[in-house]
């Protein structure tokens, strides 16, 4: 099993084309505006899509991450768009060497790779020990109603010509947990398809868990929201939303 990406990172961007990032840039300025908020800590960049955007926003962004292929690829991207952005490969659980933080954000569900629930809350801990008085965190993650039930009804399958996969599921060994088996053929320019297998494993936790984690840290003015809305979550939402003040 791995949790690093390996060659997913080639074809991440490509499975990723419904993620609304601008929308999750929006989200952190609305709470967050550059002119009060400049340094940012994007944590699970991946491949550097958000932190991009973080930047051609306004912010000072830094990035870390614990797959070195996503790394580079973010590296790439960031160079092409003439942007300087520090990247780091570090695990999130493992976070230092950043202090007086004004945004800290872990995005699109990379806190669920986090499972064992000692070192979640490490993160948490270390996030907010990385963050200035009034700093902010953003987050989201998967919600129990997907994890147990959505993830679950597949296999899953997707093909647009140039990349095919078949994705398969099943529970995991802890509650709220699903191992995620896929298997890739990609494209090439000579139009032979090369195949490549990942497996993922993601644990979530009920929303009352994380709040009451982030309370109990020291954060404060926990809001929750579900499904990129502005509102509160229901027992069918299927992602989490986090904003939490240091």
């Amino acid at each position: 099993m791995t949790n690093h990406y390996g060659r997913f990172a080639q074809v991440y961007d490509e499975l990723m084309t419904d993620i609304a990032y601008s929308e999750y840039v929006n989200w952190i300025l609305q709470y967050a505006p550059v002119e009060k908020f400049q340094q940012v800590l994007d944590i699970g960049c991946g491949t550097g899509a958000m932190a991009l955007l973080l930047k051609e926003a306004g912010y000072q962004v830094s990035g870390i991450d614990l797959s070195e292929e996503m790394l580079a690829i973010a590296a790439a991207r960031i160079e092409t768009a003439g942007a300087s952005i520090p990247l780091f490969a570090m695990s999130m659980d493992e976070l230092e060497g950043f202090e007086n933080l004004d945004v800290a954000t872990i995005p699109i569900d990379s806190i669920n790779y986090v499972t064992d629930e000692e070192k979640v809350v490490e993160t948490l801990q270390r996030v907010f020990d990385s963050l200035r008085e009034g700093g902010q965190l953003f987050f989201d993650v998967h919600s129990l109603f997907k994890m147990d039930e959505i993830f679950l009804d597949g296999p899953f399958t997707y093909d647009d010509g140039e990349i095919t996969y078949v994705w398969h599921t099943e529970p995991g060994e802890f509650a709220h947990s699903v191992y995620h088996q896929m298997t890739f053929f990609v494209r090439f320019e000579n139009d032979c398809f090369e195949r490549f297998d990942e497996e993922h494993f993601q644990r979530t936790f009920a929303m009352e868990t994380y709040k009451n984690w982030l309370e109990k840290i020291g954060f404060s003015q926990v809001e929750m929201t579900a499904d990129w809305k502005s509102e509160a979550p229901t027992a069918q939402s299927e992602r989490i939303f986090f904003r939490a003040v240091k």
